[in-house]
């Protein structure tokens, strides 16, 4: 029979990223775990599906395609579907929260979900690096998760993170990509050590540096990015006797000769290639360009630009293989310099 309540039980949230049909799977799979939905119960046809959730139809086949191809429901010509098989591994519930959308966020969240495997439901949010949209999410999360993994950055209003970060339970947290003064310490972190890293990447850079005097960093006010970036550039410069400048607007810069940029935000990046290809410089011999964060476009901008990043791919595997060995570690991502022709 077909269960009371089945709407409530396969429903949508607009307010998530999670992919439409990822979520009708993760509400099968999360109410087999809880008993909600049981063996031969009857779930909707696909053309209901799609009218109640107002979702498409292509979307609710797939859904029902991947959870048919694991096994979970069976179908009958002309009776439709129904729970096929209720044996399924423990169903990890995890709440994925993500400051931003980015290519490089993609290389994250793809690893985490190939990483984690078939039986886990994840509910993705985005809260575009805005700390009232983030304590919103937590806080009317009433779902029973078995983790809670999120990456904390904020424009402002991220000193008081910790306040409701602490609220969730510590064995089920992740902080990942950067940890967050006043949490709890033993709670899991996948994380990039931000001075420590430009430090190391520049210093690794040294041979290619020689051939300039002056480093400039572009870090826009009120950005996102953690200010121990700006620590780092700065120790670095002033162990190897560069000139250096902390620069909030690359429109109202001057290009000079003998001079590398090294651009946190990819519209900034954009702004300075701009400002190169007027000036009459050349790329790799008179100005040198760094870029923060490595995307498969950065190969082919005026054939290579110089990227140093974290590992993403590395990141959302061990973030999650965290979560597969019940770990609380804390642990540094790789950071690598890719040395490329505008250097």
């Amino acid at each position: 029979m077909k269960p009371l309540g089945i709407y409530d039980i396969i429903r949508i949230d607009e307010y998530s990223s999670t992919p439409k049909y990822q979520q009708i799977i993760n509400s099968v799979l999360k109410a087999i775990e809880s008993g909600r939905l049981r063996q031969q119960d009857i779930l909707p046809s696909i053309n209901d599906l799609s009218y109640e959730l107002d979702v498409s139809r292509d979307t609710a086949e797939k859904g029902y395609r991947y959870l048919k191809k694991i096994g979970i429901l069976g179908s009958v010509p002309g009776k439709g579907y129904y729970i096929k098989n209720v044996s399924v591994d423990h169903v990890l519930k995890i709440c994925l929260l993500f400051n931003k959308l980015s290519a490089h966020k993609k290389i994250i969240y793809d690893s985490f979900v190939e990483s984690l495997g078939n039986n886990a439901a994840i509910d993705f949010y985005i809260y575009n690096n805005d700390f009232s949209l983030f304590k919103k999410l937590l806080s009317e999360r009433h779902e029973d998760y078995t983790h809670y993994v999120i990456i904390p950055h904020f424009i402002e209003g991220g000193e008081n993170a910790y306040e409701i970060i602490n609220t969730l339970p510590k064995e089920k947290l992740i902080l990942l990509d950067k940890k967050i003064s006043g949490v709890n310490d033993d709670v899991a972190a996948v994380y990039e050590n931000f001075s420590k890293d430009i430090y190391n990447a520049l210093r690794e850079a040294g041979d290619r540096l020689k051939k300039y005097d002056t480093l400039k960093i572009i870090f826009p006010e009120n950005s996102y990015y953690p200010q121990e970036i700006v620590d780092g550039f700065r120790r670095f410069c002033q162990d190897y006797a560069f000139n250096y400048k902390v620069i909030n607007n690359i429109e109202s810069e001057e290009i000079k000769n003998g001079e590398v940029y090294i651009s946190v935000m990819e519209d900034d990046l954009v702004k300075l290639v701009e400002r190169i290809m007027q000036s009459g410089l050349e790329l790799g011999k008179d100005t040198g360009v760094i870029s923060y964060n490595e995307t498969p476009v950065k190969k082919i901008i005026l054939n290579g630009i110089t990227t140093i990043s974290t590992d993403f791919y590395q990141m959302g595997k061990m973030a999650a293989q965290s979560i597969l060995d019940d770990s609380r570690a804390h642990i540094e991502v790789p950071f690598i310099l890719t040395l490329r022709n505008s250097l």
